[in-house]
């Protein structure tokens, strides 16, 4: 499956260069692994910023 471009596809391969699943990403973002999900797969392609800085944290 093809990622978009953008937002979810630059967190996808970040998330992929930290070794972490998205279960993993989300526990560590303190979000929903759906919305981990949903952010790679460009179905949520506006995230919040509060949402944004959370993931940020998450991966160092």
């Amino acid at each position: 499956m093809a990622l978009p471009e953008g937002f979810g596809g630059m967190l996808h391969r970040l998330r992929l260069a930290a070794n972490l699943t998205q279960d993993e990403l989300a526990e560590r973002a303190r979000i929903s692994a759906r919305s981990v999900g949903d952010i790679e797969r460009g179905v949520s392609r506006a995230p919040r910023r509060d949402t944004v800085g959370l993931l940020a944290d998450a991966l160092g």
